[in-house]
């Protein structure tokens, strides 16, 4: 057997690493092929995250638990607001599992570059593999964040207080897809923008909190009795995928197929540009980081 040969087998694809790529070209057999690493990416977003905490993974936990005690009482004590006849805690902590997820996708893909210059500057590998394994590490703890959810729904079913549409909860893997994909898009195109921009890395945690308040969070849609700000909330790409997993989980909520529709629009439409400007920006931004 000559040696040729034993290098084409050992071999199956070779990289080719150019400075020259083109605008559409979203390189996913390349990253597809490293999927070992997003794996490893991924337990490391997972398990160092909560290295060296006194409590560890509890915070999973006590993060969304506290902060549905402070919904409950304040948005729903305090500002008497409804929340279509679900028990309140039940209802924030189902929509705070959900958003956790979501927010957790953009702000941890919104320093991507800056986070792992060290790592970018000495090896080279597809640099979407760490974006896609911080989606996929917010997806793991968003499992764990639900049997907390789980735990109080099984408790009011018990009590007949709730009264979940289990056809609805068949559409929550897409739901998760949903906006693993809209965070993803959104994540990558402001970490390649602060690249260049380093107030944006500044802005990105203030503006997902004001984002928040812009989604059917801590209020049902059907609290908004103005019509014209009904339907710009709905537009948010985020509130239709939110009121999807409500109604599932909880059997209350609205959902509306023409937002639905346009949200999943706007939703391709980030993630493409965002891969785009991505692999265009990885090829520079080692210059100006």
């Amino acid at each position: 057997m000559n040696t040729e040969s034993v290098v084409q087998k050992s071999a199956p694809y070779h990289v080719h690493i150019s400075s020259k790529h083109k605008l559409l070209d979203l390189k996913l057999k390349e990253v597809f092929r490293y999927r070992d690493l997003i794996w490893l990416f991924t337990k490391r977003s997972v398990f160092v995250r909560y290295k060296q905490t006194i409590l560890g993974p509890a915070w999973i936990f006590l993060n969304p638990f506290i902060t549905s005690i402070i919904y409950t009482i304040v948005f729903g004590g305090i500002a008497g607001i409804g929340t279509e006849g679900v028990p309140k805690i039940l209802f924030y902590l189902c929509s705070n599992a959900i958003w956790i997820f979501f927010s957790s996708s953009v702000t941890q893909n919104a320093s991507t570059f800056t986070a792992n210059a060290n790592v970018f500057g000495k090896v080279y590998f597809p640099r979407l593999t760490i974006p896609i394994s911080n989606v996929i590490s917010a997806i793991i703890l968003f499992g764990v964040q639900m049997t907390l959810v789980l735990g109080f729904l099984a408790y009011y079913l018990f009590k007949g207080e709730v009264h979940p549409n289990w056809m609805a909860c068949l559409a929550i893997p897409v739901v998760l897809v949903h906006l693993g994909l809209l965070g993803l898009g959104v994540g990558i195109i402001v970490s390649s923008m602060t690249t260049k921009y380093r107030d944006l890395a500044i802005l990105v945690g203030f503006g997902v909190q004001l984002w928040m308040y812009a989604t059917p969070i801590v209020y049902p849609i059907s609290q908004i009795k103005n019509e014209t700000l009904k339907t710009i909330m709905l537009i948010n790409p985020v509130s239709a995928p939110v009121e999807v997993f409500r109604y599932g989980i909880l059997g209350q909520g609205s959902v509306e197929p023409l937002y639905l529709g346009i949200s999943w629009i706007v939703t391709i439409a980030l993630t493409l540009l965002g891969i785009m400007l991505f692999n265009k920006v990885e090829r520079t931004f080692m210059d100006t980081v």
